[in-house]
């Protein structure tokens, strides 16, 4: 679909807030893969957001981040297109840009150095960045990715993860009690131990989808946390896309296949087919053209194995993006997240 023709008319406010003209729906938003430099793709007008990973270099410029996180595989970036020309800038420690129907906001928050520096890191991060979502023309929080270093050390509740999860909780209180946005938080193994938090915001609320296979992720019993983690397992939105959060082979609450990643990665498929049906959105016959998708493994070795899978289960889907990253608990080896459409 062309921008022209997937695009609504963009009447512009001010120089920082872009409103589009009132309608019940959005345009699709468009991800993908690019053989580009991070420079090469911002100098799009139209760039939202441009996500690079591991080593390679990123400008200094509000739409731009960089993940610790390898690829394996060839070098790519992650672009957002939006369906207007973006303006961006800073609020406070939050980069944002926007095109007045979807909003990109980042925050890079450094760990005090102390034990629990994480859940301050958490606290500050997420109320910083839902107050600057929620005063923006893009008000709706869809998505959000959450990256940090050494996501598994430590033990029971002590555990990085576990901490981070009671930081965020404190942060968002004000925003959400059980309608929560799709995420993702997955360990990065760089050593920096700063907490990188991203989102993907909207003009228009979407919808909260859950799994019928897991538990609410909110509603998890005692033995994974004194906090559970506060997403939904998806997320409609009003361009009739699925945002998908991080999936593994959870069911119930319970991981399955401790040590083998080929039926983690089957289970994991199931549990994201389960959500596409419950969604209701895109094409019934499954991933399409528009899906972009990224795995996480745990273990480089495997990631091999997981891209020629995914590849021969999921055909010509729009993008698929394998990188080396650690899983929130020990004993899962891959998760998967992406777009649908």
């Amino acid at each position: 679909m062309s921008r022209a023709s997937s695009c609504e008319t963009v009447s512009q406010l001010s120089a920082s807030r872009v409103i589009p003209e009132p309608s019940a729906t959005l345009p699709p938003l468009r991800i993908g893969y690019e053989r580009a430099s991070a420079s090469a793709a911002l100098a799009d007008t139209g760039a939202l957001a441009v996500i690079g990973f591991g080593s390679a270099p990123v400008p200094a410029d509000p739409r731009a981040l960089r993940v610790g996180l390898e690829i394996i595989g060839e070098p790519v970036v992650e672009v957002w297109r939006a369906c207007a020309a973006v303006r961006s800038g800073h609020h406070g420690r939050v980069r944002w840009s926007s095109d007045g129907h979807y909003g990109f906001f980042a925050i890079e928050i450094e760990e005090p150095v102390r034990d629990d520096g994480i859940v301050a890191a958490a606290e500050d991060a997420y109320r910083e960045l839902i107050a600057s979502i929620h005063a923006s023309a893009t008000p709706h929080v869809l998505r959000l990715w959450n990256y940090f270093d050494a996501i598994n050390l430590g033990d029971g509740d002590d555990e990085r993860y576990r901490r981070f999860c009671v930081g965020r909780a404190r942060g968002m209180a004000a925003a959400w009690q059980d309608r929560y946005p799709a995420a993702t938080a997955i360990g990065r193994r760089d050593g920096v131990r700063v907490l990188q938090v991203y989102a993907l915001a909207a003009r228009i609320a979407g919808m909260p989808v859950e799994n019928p296979r897991q538990v609410n992720a909110w509603l998890y019993p005692r033995q994974y946390g004194p906090t559970p983690p506060t997403f939904a397992r998806g997320m409609t939105t009003a361009a009739d896309q699925l945002l998908i959060s991080g999936t593994a082979a959870v069911v119930g609450s319970m991981s399955r296949h401790e040590d083998d990643v080929a039926a983690q990665l089957d289970e994991t498929l199931t549990n994201i087919a389960s959500l596409v049906a419950t969604a209701g959105v895109g094409s019934a016959a499954g991933p399409g053209a528009s899906t972009v998708l990224k795995a996480y493994v745990r273990e480089r070795a495997d990631a091999a194995l997981v891209a020629e899978k995914l590849r021969r289960k999921l055909g010509d889907i729009g993008g698929l993006l394998i990188l080396h990253g650690d899983v929130c608990r020990r004993e899962l080896l891959v998760e998967i997240d992406g777009l649908h459409s």
